[in-house]
């Protein structure tokens, strides 16, 4: 790139030096005319003054040498304006305009690299005009570039070079950094990072900027995936362990209380086929290869038919569980199953952070949309934490109060409500712990739709 860059100033400097030259040579040729057809207008007349003088062919000789004339000659123009006499090499008799010199004025003109003038010298009441014309060669053989111009041109184009290999240099070296840590982060060294250039400009700044975001959020990606790998593996193996401990005392017929056994055995069993199934289900939500059933759903009917389904859990763990819901109905635009595994996921959640209390709610929001929320009263979530909560690698620095379900719920839910057109977000609860709020939009009637009760059948929409 930089040998590009150093090709392309020096294509420049050298194109507008050519540029600058030939308009050069152009004015100074226009202007050596102009001078050379005043000059030689002048010449003219004061020759064309002298009448007796010219009148001797070698008095009009001696006279147009002492004057540097390369070229003159004396005519006659009788009354048909024809042009008697031979004119100068390289003119014609129409050059000399000879109605112009009938009238007593003087012309002028350049022809090719040729100047001339011709001035009236002598008219006759009813004679020839006798005229005077002379001649002087200018053009561009008197204006070509010597020596000392082409060492101009060839030293411009060498300081040319020379300021165009530095600054190239200079203009690429944040490019080069910028290749070079991509590079390095393509092969995996997620810790590069590209430092901002001082004088670069903002573009490559933004640039620099760019490629250390992507590392830092790489980085990140990779730490939260180790996390996450962790985590499962500690997940998985923990109801293992179990699992194959009472299966090989019941095997030995070591178990003291076989029933308890295998009571336990199906406890874990069940618990790895939930985390198993949540990793099915976060993958299938990821690739948008699920259904919805998009209707017209009565959120405060699904709240509660889910709420009661934890109430035995909530229970055994010492935990209080309310709903509260407004009068009337809450008409959202939502797949009632999949709402229904939003909740669940979000109680299941709070379960594992409560201290004392669940609150499950729902309300009409701004423009008609619905909210549904869940707080809990445990440790709530660091300020730092709340915009990652919804992450499937993310794990908070608070410690659960209880381990339930998989740790994937959340991720769940973020996933499971983008699809339906809502919208998730967790924030500090009203007086502590957390407070996760759900947005679904409002049921809006189509034609052909009926609402909730109605018998036409709902949209059905494949992800």
């Amino acid at each position: 790139m930089t040998r590009r860059i150093t090709l392309t100033m020096v294509a420049m400097v050298a194109g507008a030096l050519l540029v600058a030259s030939l308009g050069t040579l152009l004015v100074f040729r226009l202007d050596a005319g102009a001078q050379a057809r005043r000059d030689l207008g002048r010449q003219a007349e004061r020759l064309a003054g002298e009448v007796e003088a010219l009148e001797a062919p070698g008095a009009f000789g001696a006279v147009a040498r002492a004057l540097r004339l390369e070229g003159q000659a004396v005519v006659r123009i009788g009354p048909d304006g024809r042009v008697r006499g031979a004119v100068p090499s390289g003119l014609s008799a129409a050059d000399l305009e000879p109605e112009r010199l009938m009238t007593d004025r003087t012309v002028t003109g350049v022809r090719g690299s040729l100047a001339f003038a011709a001035a009236p010298a002598r008219r006759g009441d009813a004679g020839p005009v006798l005229a005077v014309v002379v001649t002087r060669q200018v053009g561009a053989g008197r204006a070509a570039p010597g020596p000392w111009f082409l060492a101009a041109l060839l030293g411009t184009l060498a300081v040319a070079a020379g300021v165009a290999t530095r600054l190239g240099r200079r203009l690429t070296r944040p490019l080069r950094a910028a290749e070079d840590a991509a590079r390095r982060i393509a092969a995996g060294d997620l810790a590069v990072r590209v430092p901002e250039p001082d004088d670069g400009g903002e573009d490559l700044a933004r640039l620099a900027r760019s490629i250390n975001a992507l590392a830092a959020g790489l980085e990140r990606s990779r730490g939260l995936e180790r996390q996450f790998l962790l985590s499962v593996s500690h997940d998985l193996r923990t109801p293992l362990t179990s699992i194959r401990g009472f299966a090989e005392a019941l095997s030995e017929g070591r178990a003291a209380d076989p029933a308890h056994a295998a009571s336990v055995i199906g406890t874990e069993a069940r618990r790895l086929e939930r985390l198993v199934g949540d990793l099915l289900e976060l993958a299938k939500l990821d690739a948008r290869r699920f259904s919805l059933d998009l209707r017209g759903v009565d959120v405060a009917e699904v709240l509660s038919d889910t709420t009661e389904g934890f109430r035995p859990a909530a229970d055994q763990a010492d935990v209080g569980l309310s709903v509260g819901v407004p009068g009337g109905t809450l008409v959202a635009t939502a797949d009632p199953d999949r709402l229904a595994q939003v909740v669940a996921n979000l109680i299941e959640n709070a379960l594992k952070f409560a201290v004392a209390e669940i609150r499950v709610g729902a309300g009409r929001g701004d423009y008609g949309a619905v909210s549904v929320w869940v707080d809990d009263d445990g440790p709530g979530i660091g300020a730092e934490d709340l915009p990652h909560v919804f992450e499937p690698f993310y794990r908070s620095a608070r410690h659960p109060a209880r381990q339930v379900g998989s740790g994937l719920g959340l991720a769940i839910v973020a996933e499971l409500v983008g699809a339906m057109g809502g919208s998730v977000r967790a924030e500090p609860g009203p007086a502590a712990g957390t407070r996760v709020i759900v947005t679904l939009r409002p049921w809006q009637m189509a034609p052909g739709l009926r609402d909730p009760n109605g018998v036409t059948p709902s949209v059905t929409r494949t992800e």
